[in-house]
């Protein structure tokens, strides 16, 4: 088994390395052209449609709790565990490449939410679905490709993303209990493993059982002040060490291009920097992955742009702020942390944090990752039934999904999962290639819909509406009456 798992990590950074790199960086360079740079352009306006995205959903999904469900998925181990791996596999410029990443990716994070917002369908329940699945299927009229991605998603979301954040769960909580429960109970299962696998089907069972609506009830609250205690956190340990922080910044770019490693006890040279840095920074932002559009689909909004600049801002937030934060822990720690024995992606940022505030710090560290991989958890929920939904809307479909993750759940707390965790960049880069693809096909109605947005707010509009049928700055009429004039008016 450990082969195949060696064997399924070479192809994932093959694929890494040979195609989504070039695939990624290459669409979000185009996206950010054509946008003339809509990241940097509208950076103010994304934080003011944050402040204003609670209002306005009409009994449906605020453009927040959409924005916050995407963000739980976001802020997860991956800001972590994922940091930490970059760190250890590709060395200090593991995180230029990164930011990099998150920078041409907060184009592409515009253009995917607008198009799922764009393309939308309302559901029964009189909410909202849409993604990649419904734009490649509406957009591209290309239903087998639609299907087989949706397909991708719900096996990648519902089963391989939920239980790899289980694991990461339990072997923190595992590694922070020690000896306590170690001893075994049923076959190798300690009493430790049981208990946590128990209050994880708990916790992940209220919430998943709900549906969608609960997720965006939950993670309206959870995502913003997990992600806020995090940073204040590291916050205080960077300020505390504000003198090493030209040094480690000298670390990152020196590194980034070194074409050996430069730092003791870390990895490093620039492909390895290239290789980790853009993995783990798609698999922490989801940039172009094709997730976080689902959520998107789901608010209840005047104008597409709208939901896109606020899903913009949340590549910015995960990368440039809280995986920074976390690199900067890490980094000041210094070799003695990082060579330690026994160091590992599941415990340096544990350790680093305990090694600067003291080791109190390893039980809150430990609650705190089982809040950001349980929010990711639902979060994963949330894209499967949306392209469940896609695939079938028959009600068993549904609480088939349910029941999936929930039991992936309790399977990823209960054993090694080495083969999953390799996998899942396979999965990933699927996902994003396909949606890319998508990106750059409809470009043309996403770049349609930011000048209606922007014409209408030079205009003086203080709140644009969009009008899918009729509309000049469109390639055409939508295919379905969600923007028609009488229903946005």
């Amino acid at each position: 088994m450990e082969d195949l798992a060696n064997q399924i990590l070479a192809v994932a950074d093959w694929l890494t390395l040979h195609v989504t790199v070039w695939v990624l960086v290459g669409t979000g360079l185009f996206l950010t052209i054509a946008s003339r740079g809509v990241q940097l352009r509208h950076f103010p306006s994304m934080i003011r449609a944050v402040t204003g995205s609670r209002q306005g959903a009409k009994g449906g999904i605020s453009s927040f709790q959409a924005f916050t469900i995407s963000l739980a998925a976001r802020v997860g181990v991956g800001n972590v565990f994922g940091v930490a791996a970059a760190l250890l596999m590709g060395g200090p410029g593991a995180i230029f490449w990164m930011w990099i990443v998150a920078l041409v990716g907060m184009a592409t994070a515009f253009f995917e939410a607008t198009l799922a917002q764009v393309f939308k369908v309302r559901v029964a329940d009189g909410t909202f679905r849409g993604g990649p699945a419904y734009y490649i299927s509406l957009g591209m009229k290309n239903k087998v490709l639609a299907s087989v991605f949706a397909v991708i998603t719900v096996v990648t979301c519902a089963f391989v993303i939920t239980s790899v954040q289980s694991n990461a769960i339990a072997g923190t909580l595992l590694s922070a209990l020690g000896d306590a429960g170690s001893e075994p109970v049923i076959a190798s299962l300690t009493r430790a493993q049981i208990i946590i696998g128990a209050l994880l089907f708990v916790f992940s069972s209220m919430v998943i059982f709900g549906g969608i609506r609960t997720v965006a009830r939950v993670t309206e609250w959870m995502a913003p002040i997990m992600a806020t205690i995090y940073v204040i956190m590291v916050a205080v340990i960077v300020i505390v060490n504000i003198g090493q922080f030209g040094a480690v910044l000298g670390q990152i770019f020196s590194s980034a291009f070194a074409p050996q490693p430069l730092v003791g006890g870390l990895g490093g040279g620039i492909l390895a920097a290239l290789i980790n840095g853009t993995k783990r920074g798609l698999f922490s932002n989801e940039a172009g992955q094709g997730t976080a559009p689902n959520a998107a689909a789901t608010a209840t909004v005047a104008h597409p742009v709208s939901q896109g600049l606020i899903q913009s801002l949340g590549v910015f937030i995960d990368t440039v702020i809280v995986c920074t934060a976390t690199a900067f822990v890490i980094l000041i720690a210094g070799p003695d942390v990082w060579g330690a024995e026994g160091i590992s992606p599941a415990n340096l940022t544990s350790v680093a944090v305990a090694n600067e505030l003291g080791q109190w710090t390893i039980m809150p560290m430990a609650v705190l990752i089982f809040v950001l991989a349980y929010s990711s958890i639902i979060a994963a929920y949330v894209y499967s039934e949306t392209n469940m939904t896609f695939v079938t809307g028959k009600k068993w479909a549904t609480w088939t999904v349910r029941v999936i993750s929930v039991g992936s759940v309790v399977l990823g707390a209960l054993v090694s999962l080495d083969l999953v965790w390799n996998a899942v960049d396979i999965a990933m880069a699927v996902m994003t290639v396909t949606n890319l693809i998508a990106l750059l096909w409809l470009s043309k109605w996403g770049l349609g819909a930011l000048r209606d947005y922007e014409a209408q707010r030079k205009a003086g509009v203080e709140i644009p509406v969009f009008v899918g049928t009729d509309n000049p700055l469109l390639p055409g009429d939508l295919p379905t009456d969600t923007w028609a004039e009488e229903k946005v008016s």
